[in-house]
């Protein structure tokens, strides 16, 4: 039992860096124009096995009793012959004996080790992991779902469960191992929130949910999740993974005050959360602490007071709505798509756990070796059916095979790509990364450039003399509203890389981009390596606005760690130098923060008296930045004042800021920029979070130039 959930939190540490100054290596451009069910089943070598529960269908009651023989199962609409079969229901629960000791938890109560299960005695027992994401509670939300926890333990758990707990905070830990005392449980839970042990919990009342629009490249894929809220879906992944090897169900309640994921989604990553959780026959039952909530126009004491007259109007009362169904949408999908239950806007947290029990008290666990022995990574549809009339079956519909990569031709391989483009669920065998942003050609038409980053670390490359080597395969493809392709990318990347570059520690960084018009899209991209066929993949949405009635038109701000010699025209690039998108924010000491951006049609002063006729007045743009660590203005760089159109043919202000981050500690910061037309009287203040590193103590190689590939 020692260890199955200790490797969990090995890559969710927000310090835990491999390589903190990797540069990136840039890849050629090219440009384009534009109701699960609750049971679940798991590949275990060439063993397919999947849950199924057996109901009365006018009663709902469950059947028991069902033999093997009474059940058939079709893959395809072929009969599968039937290997394993197994009942199991929490009637049946032996209970433990107190005989082997974790190791994995510390500070029992009174000192006492917690009794902690083996293999054989985790039959016909409930597998319940409970949750606590601290970084996104409040501390009163802590309180009501620490007092939920205890409730449940000291009234309701009953001999046939067995509880493990586990906390992300600035770590994912594994506060204790599945077990069934529940003293240990109790003084575990009363942690959290300090009504036992030494206080709060580490993490407790901070909130890692309030970063906002981020754009830029990343130094390792470590270091992309500390200003990403993906962090949460990452973890619960991990939870996923670490319980792969269980073959009974298990259920996992996720105590949350919501999961808010700001800027550009990476819906792949929830999808990979969702896939993991299948795989492991793991249903998330998400519970939002924050309770019944009253959102009012005005906010909470945790935002700023209001400008304007949204606080009349409804536009206020609108977007506090907004984001609050937005911190529970990806929290209902985890649930829904896992099989589990959501529960939101109530202060009593009973019925999850009444839930988590009634849903895992007896099921039939059946398990075939397929027939079909091509390993082509296809879904494959499972069909189940049984002898007894008036009985309903639920189970999981359908699997997806194992592929096997080095035995496909060249076509295989394409339609490979082509079918997880178009495929539902994600391809997470490589990290890659996404950044999108927008800067305006006309009245009707963006540039929208396409970052993607894949970690040196995830490529295999193969030596070849004094080179590296390696080939990348990257398909793509938008998608407008009514779900029509409307832009694709196409391209294999062959990577022949000096050897003194260590490829291995940076990071290969391609870019595409698309001319769309005003809208919002779908972005999906998939990333292949060639060398053991391993694949990633990254969706996003991205708006285009229409800027016709905005009073301040302004691009994407476009942050940046270097920038590189180019002869290219684009919105990326200034006075012969592009600027390569930095995609998580994340800094050297010894680097500059770079940033571009365009402001479009700004305001033209009033004509003054005297002034010459024929005289155009000018504008009168301000620009500056500041930099906040918690409520202190620690940075702000002098004010750039633009008085002229600097882009021709697009009416528009292209500005650069230029910020050496050598004179700033470590750490991470807020970053507001603030930009106001003088003229027009109009102004925003934008926000994003960056955070500062420390320089490496050996200069890195040089980034290899575009050109190289």
């Amino acid at each position: 039992m020692t260890g199955w959930l200790r490797r969990i939190g090995a890559g969710i540490a927000m310090g835990a860096l491999a390589f903190p100054g990797a540069q990136p290596v840039l890849a050629q451009n090219a440009t384009q124009d534009s109701d699960a069910s609750q049971f679940v089943l798991k590949v275990n070598g060439e063993l397919v096995l999947t849950n199924v529960v057996a109901r009365d269908a006018k009663t709902g009651e469950l059947v028991q009793g069902l033999k093997q023989s009474d059940f058939s199962i079709y893959e395809n609409g072929k009969q599968q012959h039937i290997d394993s079969f197994d009942f199991e229901s929490v009637e049946m629960a032996t209970p433990l004996k107190e005989a082997t000791v974790s190791g994995l938890a510390t500070g029992a109560a009174n000192g006492k080790a917690a009794v902690v299960a083996k293999p054989e005695d985790l039959r016909n027992h409930r597998l319940i992991v409970m949750f606590f994401d601290l970084t996104s509670m409040q501390p009163e939300d802590l309180d009501r779902s620490v007092e939920a926890a205890q409730a449940f333990l000291k009234t309701t758990m009953q001999a046939a469960d067995l509880v493990a707990l586990v906390s992300l905070g600035n770590t994912l830990k594994v506060d204790q191992d599945f077990t069934a005392d529940k003293n240990a449980l109790l003084h575990e839970v009363g942690a959290y929130n300090g009504t036992e042990g030494e206080g709060f919990a580490e993490g407790a009342t901070a909130n890692s949910n309030q970063v906002e629009d981020t754009t830029g490249s990343t130094p390792d894929e470590s270091e992309y999740n500390d200003l990403n809220t993906d962090r949460e879906l990452f973890a619960l992944r991990a939870v996923a993974k670490s319980l792969e090897k269980i073959n009974e169900k298990k259920s996992l309640l996720y105590f949350s005050g919501g999961i808010s994921r700001d800027g550009i989604e990476n819906q792949a990553s929830l999808r990979a959360a969702v896939n993991a959780a299948v795989r492991a026959n793991l249903a998330i039952y998400s519970v939002d602490t924050r309770g019944l909530q009253a959102v009012g126009p005005l906010g909470d004491a945790s935002t700023g007071s209001l400008r304007g007259n949204g606080a009349l109007n409804g536009g206020a009362l609108q977007n506090n709505m907004n984001a609050n169904f937005a911190s529970q949408e990806v929290m209902a999908s985890l649930s829904t798509d896992t099989g589990g239950k959501a529960f939101f806007d109530s202060n009593d947290f009973a019925p999850a756990f009444a839930q988590v029990q009634r849903d895992t008290s007896a099921y039939y666990a059946v398990g075939f070796r397929s027939s079909n022995q091509s390993r082509d990574g296809r879904y494959r549809k499972l069909t189940i059916k049984v002898n007894r009339p008036g009985v309903k079956l639920e189970y999981r519909p359908g699997y997806y095979a194992p592929a096997d990569f080095k035995h496909a031709g060249r076509e295989d391989r394409e339609q490979e790509l082509t079918e997880q483009l178009a495929s539902d669920l994600p391809a997470t065998d490589m990290a890659l990364y996404l950044d999108a942003m927008y800067f305006r050609l006309d009245e009707n038409r963006y540039y929208v450039p396409v970052s993607l980053l894949v970690p040196g670390s995830q490529v295999p490359f193969v030596q070849g003399g004094d080179k590296d080597k390696a080939t990348l395969d990257i398909i793509g493809t938008v998608i407008d509203e009514v779900k029509r392709p409307i832009g694709r990318a196409r391209e294999t990347v062959k990577l022949n890389l000096d050897a003194g570059l260590n490829a291995r520690q940076k990071n290969i960084q391609y870019t595409t981009s698309f001319n769309l018009p005003p809208g919002r899209y779908h972005l999906k991209f998939v990333v292949r390596e060639n060398q053991t066929g391993r694949m990633g993949s990254f969706e996003a949405d991205i708006t285009l606005p229409e800027m016709k009635k905005a009073p301040l038109k302004m691009s994407s701000i476009v942050l940046a760690s270097m920038r590189q010699p180019s002869k290219k025209l684009d919105p990326l690039v200034r006075n012969g130098q592009e600027y390569v998108p930095n995609i998580s924010h994340v800094f050297r000491q010894d680097q500059h923060l770079y940033l571009l951006y365009e402001i479009y049609s700004p305001a033209h002063a009033k004509a003054v008296a005297n002034q010459p006729k024929g005289t155009k007045p000018g504008i009168n743009l301000l620009s500056s930045l500041e930099l906040i660590q918690g409520s202190t203005k620690v940075y702000e760089t002098p004010e750039v004042q633009a008085r002229s159109i600097n882009v021709e043919g697009r009416d528009a202000v292209a500005i650069e800021l230029d910020v050496p981050l050598a004179a700033l500690k470590p750490g991470a910061y807020v970053c507001q920029l603030n930009v106001v037309d003088d003229a027009a009287g109009s102004f925003a203040f934008p926000r994003f979070a960056v955070l500062v590193r420390e320089p490496q103590s050996v200069a890195p190689a040089p980034a290899a130039a575009a050109s190289s590939f």
